[in-house]
């Protein structure tokens, strides 16, 4: 048995999958912690895992956030320069936070890609074995430019260099946060991008989670940097949806899940009303995800044909959908081809609008909506016809079915667990 502390901050699509994997990894023996913010303590002890808390709550900065990504608004270096000591900020409290939750014990670092830059220097003080386990791709490639930068290829020279920049970009979003955990830790001084490169010559793996189903391993990375599939977010093994969604569900033909996750925070009741008139308009029935943004029909309409609904786990809900409006999270998407039925993508920041290309690419989403255009009078309009396109077109449900049998077959906490039974036998060979 192995003593694992897995570590991942960020919003509820950044830290789900850990839960199930987690769970996957205690049912094989090990003792698993899983360190993480406050507000998923108990979906982490649902999963039988030990809570260790994070500061840092991105909760806390979703107004910045909000701002920046509200349709309409055009963007802005300024804005974008906000963003920039936002997730600064939010890295220097974090890297405190990584010490006091790694114990003396622990036998293993499992790091998502926002707690491995900083957990790479904690691996390296107390010796103990690392994995970076992280949920997109990171490391340049000339397949396609990096995940932040909207999905559309430079050509091979062009992503490359885009990759290399954007790591750049990483290391100083990093270099205070390094800093100052580097002399709490009592190492000697080092930047980022020494630390970054010292970890990449020794050619350690690195296990993608997400499916090539999805998106192909790069032809160009080196040996040891593996896509293995998704890992899914734990629920229990007899949850079931609760009762009023199945009488909903039971009233009438599939609805339309909409719903933004943890993106369009305060925008909620501009977002219900389109979204209700939108639905309306298509003649389909609807689900509405309160989320942060707090969608809720009871904004729109007394209209027996929409339902709120708070968290519900995807992997009941999705395949009970004719489709599926999000904002194409990695986790979202995936689970959107899961379930085997089309997405309306409408990609608000971040991955988002990487996700949504590759989705359209696929053939299983209508052509991605950006959020910042989900505005005016057009507006629903256009998102009713994404729907009618979505829920009306057999051959973009045939691809969507296609694509959730090949998921299928895939087990990506499988792979993760037989690496991670490689690293604790290489750490402690028998006498």
């Amino acid at each position: 048995m192995t003593k694992i502390l897995i570590t991942a901050a960020g919003s509820y699509g950044d830290i789900a999958p850990y839960t199930g994997l987690g769970a996957r990894l205690r049912a094989a023996g090990h003792e698993v912690a899983l360190a993480t913010h406050d507000g998923y303590a108990t979906l982490v002890r649902a999963a039988g895992l030990e809570f260790r808390p994070l500061p840092a709550d991105p909760r806390t900065r979703r107004t910045a956030i909000a701002d920046a990504t509200e349709p309409g608004r055009p963007s802005s270096p300024g804005g974008n320069r906000d963003l920039m000591r936002q997730a600064a900020a939010f890295i220097k409290e974090l890297g405190g936070g990584l010490a006091d939750a790694a114990r003396e014990d622990t036998g293993l670092l499992l790091l998502s890609a926002t707690t491995a830059p900083l957990g790479h220097h904690l691996a390296e003080a107390r010796g103990i074995p690392f994995l970076d386990l992280p949920l997109v791709p990171g490391a340049p490639t000339g397949d396609f430019a990096p995940v932040v930068s909207g999905g559309r290829s430079l050509g091979r020279w062009g992503n490359r260099a885009a990759g290399r920049l954007s790591l750049r970009v990483i290391d100083r979003l990093y270099s205070d946060a390094t800093r100052e955990l580097r002399a709490r830790l009592g190492l000697p001084p080092a930047t980022p991008r020494t630390v970054r490169r010292r970890a990449e010559a020794t050619g350690r793996p690195v296990l993608h989670g997400f499916s090539e189903v999805l998106l192909p391993r790069p032809t160009d990375w080196r040996p040891g940097l593996d896509v293995v599939g998704n890992w899914w977010p734990w629920h229990a093994p007899d949850a079931q949806l609760p009762s009023v969604v199945e009488d909903f569900l039971a009233a009438g033909p599939p609805p339309v899940f909409l719903g933004f996750g943890s993106m369009a925070g305060g925008a909620g009741e501009r977002l219900s009303a389109l979204a209700a008139a939108a639905l309306r308009r298509a003649k389909v029935r609807g689900i509405l995800q309160s989320g942060w943004a707090g969608l809720s029909a009871g904004h729109t309409s007394a209209d027996a044909d929409l339902l709120t609904i708070g968290e519900v786990p995807h992997a009941l809900l999705f395949p009970r959908m004719a489709a599926v409006v999000h904002h194409c999270g990695a986790g979202t998407a995936a689970a959107g081809v899961r379930a085997g039925i089309p997405t309306i993508p409408v990609p608000v920041t971040a991955d988002q609008p990487f996700w949504a290309a590759r989705l359209a690419s696929l053939g299983v989403a209508t052509a991605p909506i950006p959020f910042r255009e989900l505005s005016g009078d057009r507006a629903v309009a256009r998102l009713s016809h994404a729907i009618t396109q979505a829920t009306e077109a057999p051959a973009r449900r045939d691809h969507a079915r296609a694509a959730a049998h090949r998921l299928a077959t895939e087990d990506g906490a499988a792979e993760v667990l037989k690496t991670v039974e490689h690293l604790t036998a290489a750490a402690h060979p028998a006498n």
